[in-house]
C-alpha cells in the first residue's frame, strides 16, 4: 500500500481522535505511504441558517506541518440533499478527482462515514469500513437515518475490510456481513502513552478550587446535559463543573449549562489534554445510557486511565466493564451527590495504570491493510 484516501467524519483539526493518532502512526511506519484526509463537506447554506460564518472548503493542502505525505481536503455540499439528491455523488466524484490529482491512481479507500459508500461504488478502489459509532442506534431524523442505513448496507456488503472499535458493534454488525467475505475485525482505542508519561503544569484556564471535569466533544448524543446541570447545582461551592472540548451543543442546551455555572473551556489542542486531566480532582463521564452510547469504545476510558485521578461515570459502555479501582459506576441519579463526595475527600495521589497505545492498534490496522490491498 503507497496511497490511502480516508473518508473521515471529522475534520483534521486540533482534537485528535481515533483517525489522527491511527494515520500519524501509519505515516511514521511506512515510509512510502501518502494519505489523503477528506474531510466532512462544508455547507454554507447551513452555516448560514444557523448564524455561524459560511465554509467554502479547500482542495487538497499538504499538511507538512505534520508530514510531508499528508494532505488534507475539505469537499463543499453546495445544496441540502432534499434539493440535490445527488450531493454525496458530487463529494464523491471530488474526493476521486483529488486524488487522481495528487497522482493516487490506485489508492485503498478508508471509510468512517457511511455517507461515503458513494465513493466506494463510484470509484472501485478497495475499501476498509472503519466502525467508530452504531449511527443507525443514533437520533436522527427519518431521511438522514435511512442515508446512513443504506450506506451502512452497501459497505458491510461490499467492503473488502471492516474493522469495528467496541466488541458491541463487532457483535451487532457481524449478523450483516456476507460469511464469503473477510469477518469483522475488533480493533479498540487507545491512548497516547507517551503524553501521560511526564509532570504537567496546571493550565492556566483551570478555575482555582477543586475541579470536576469531563473532557470530550460536546455532543447531545452523548452528554446528558440536564445531569451536568444538575451536579454543578450539588457541587456549588465545592467544585466547579468543568468542560474540556468542542461544543456541538445546540444554544439552549450551551445556556443551561453556563446558567448552572458549569464552566466551558471549548476545544484544546490533543496535546495539552494530559495537563487538563492530571489536574483534575476527578473525571466525570456524564453520559447517557441507551442503544447509541452502548455501542462506543470511548477514547476517554484510556486517557483517563493514564491520568491516574479517580473517576466517576454513569453506567456506559468502557466504564461499566473497566477492571480498574479508580473508575466509580453510579446511575444518573445518584451520580450528582457522588461527584460531591469525590470532590470533598482527601486528595488522592496520581497513580498512572499502563494503558494500551496507538502505536499498537496501528499495527493491527496496518495488517488489515496489508490483508485488503492482496486480496
Amino acid at each position: 500500500m503507497t496511497d490511502l484516501v480516508v473518508m473521515s467524519l471529522e475534520a483534521w483539526d486540533g482534537v485528535w481522535r481515533r483517525n489522527q493518532h491511527l494515520i500519524s502512526r501509519l505515516l511514521e511506519g511506512d515510509p512510502d505511504l501518502r494519505v489523503l484526509f477528506v474531510e466532512p463537506p462544508a455547507d454554507p447554506l447551513h452555516d448560514v441558517r444557523t448564524h455561524r460564518r459560511p465554509q467554502r472548503g479547500h482542495r487538497p493542502r499538504r499538511r507538512a506541518d505534520l508530514s510531508p505525505r499528508l494532505w488534507t481536503m475539505q469537499p463543499v455540499k453546495a445544496l441540502p440533499r432534499r434539493i440535490d439528491p445527488r450531493a454525496d455523488e458530487r463529494i464523491a466524484r471530488s474526493a476521486a478527482k483529488a486524488a487522481a490529482k495528487l497522482g493516487m491512481t490506485d489508492p485503498v479507500l478508508w471509510v468512517n462515514d457511511p455517507a461515503a459508500a458513494d465513493v466506494a461504488r463510484l470509484t472501485g478502489w478497495p475499501t476498509l469500513y472503519d466502525m467508530t459509532d452504531d449511527w443507525a442506534a443514533a437520533a436522527r431524523s427519518g431521511r438522514e437515518r435511512s442515508r446512513i442505513l443504506a450506506g451502512e448496507t452497501y459497505l458491510l456488503h461490499h467492503a473488502a475490510q471492516v474493522v469495528a472499535c467496541s466488541p458491541e458493534l463487532l457483535r451487532r454488525k457481524s449478523p450483516a456481513r456476507p460469511t464469503s467475505l473477510a469477518p469483522i475485525v475488533l480493533i479498540r482505542n487507545a491512548v497516547d502513552a507517551a503524553a501521560y508519561d511526564r509532570e504537567w503544569p496546571r493550565p492556566a484556564d483551570l478555575p482555582a478550587g477543586a475541579v470536576a471535569l469531563y473532557a470530550g466533544t460536546l455532543h447531545g448524543d452523548r452528554l446528558d446535559v440536564e445531569l451536568c446541570v444538575r451536579t454543578a447545582q450539588a457541587l456549588d461551592e465545592r467544585a466547579t463543573l468543568v468542560l474540556v472540548g468542542p461544543n456541538a451543543l445546540d444554544a439552549a442546551d450551551t445556556r443551561s449549562l453556563a446558567d448552572a455555572g458549569v464552566i466551558l473551556l471549548g476545544a484544546r489542542p490533543h496535546e495539552q489534554i494530559p495537563a487538563y486531566l492530571m489536574h483534575a480532582d476527578v473525571l466525570l463521564v456524564p453520559h447517557l445510557v441507551d442503544e447509541f452510547t452502548d455501542s462506543l469504545d470511548p477514547l476517554k476510558l484510556y486517557e483517563y486511565q493514564a491520568a491516574g485521578r479517580p473517576v466517576l461515570s454513569t453506567p456506559v459502555a468502557g466504564f461499566r466493564d473497566a477492571d480498574d479501582a479508580r473508575i466509580l459506576v453510579t446511575d444518573a441519579a445518584e451520580f450528582p451527590a457522588a461527584s460531591t463526595r469525590a470532590v470533598s475527600g482527601p486528595a488522592d495521589e496520581i497513580v498512572f495504570r499502563s494503558a494500551p497505545d496507538w502505536s499498537d492498534r496501528a499495527t493491527a490496522l496496518h495488517a488489515v491493510l496489508g490483508d485488503l490491498t492482496l486480496s
